[in-house]
């Protein structure tokens, strides 16, 4: 086992305490990791997201035109008062999600990258910019669709809940330590240990008539 597996194996053991309960040990692992790479950063929430997104959201209707049926701010800095990576999450409704040559050259001038992933399906990825760290994340979907529902069912149900928001802030704070920002996988790893918290409050949310 390297010091780097054995530091990995001390966070997840820590993981499973509040975050009110982290130990001095456990930060000083942190720190060491952060040294050792980039942890993911889940930082305090900043009032400042909305106005980013509002830019954004100019921006890439102008870029889009009519293509663009709805933009959306989604993903934790949507939600006030929640802790979250510093990434502006954009949802972008369309009537046809493919061909994705359709949209992606106008994405492409704002700087947009295209991730091909088996998502494409449902919901395909771009960032900018192109190298980490990325500032925005855009997700398009087919209006009216699955996807667009689950998403703005789980944005809408957190910002009226604030038990629950906690509880998915405390759940981000104590996974956050464990993964790689710089490297794809780990992200995907982090976004992955999320999912059942996800899936749950998406239930509620539906079983409560959301989205609004």
């Amino acid at each position: 086992m390297t010091e780097f597996d054995y530091l990995d194996l001390c966070l997840e053991k820590w993981a499973a305490f509040p975050v009110t309960e982290l130990t001095r040990n456990q930060q000083i692992v942190v720190d060491v990791k952060q040294q050792m790479h980039e942890i993911i950063d889940v930082m305090p929430y900043d009032a400042d997201w909305p106005r980013a997104f509002r830019i954004e959201r100019d921006r890439i209707a102008a870029a889009l035109g009519t293509l663009a049926l709805r933009i959306e701010h989604n993903g934790s800095t949507s939600i006030p008062g929640l802790a979250a990576k510093p990434i502006i999450d954009i949802q972008i409704s369309v009537k046809r999600l493919h061909p994705i040559l359709a949209y992606a050259p106008g994405l492409a001038q704002l700087d947009y990258v295209h991730v091909p992933h088996a998502d494409d399906a449902f919901c395909p990825f771009f960032h900018r910019p192109d190298a980490w760290p990325h500032t925005h994340h855009v997700h398009v979907v087919e209006a009216r669709g699955g996807e667009e529902r689950r998403t703005l069912a789980f944005r809408d149900y957190l910002r009226e809940h604030s038990d629950e928001a906690r509880e998915y802030e405390d759940l981000k704070r104590r996974l956050a330590p464990q993964y790689c920002a710089t490297d794809l996988s780990s992200r995907q790893r982090y976004a992955e240990a999320k999912t059942e918290f996800i899936t749950r409050v998406i239930e509620r949310a539906f079983a409560a008539g959301y989205p609004l």
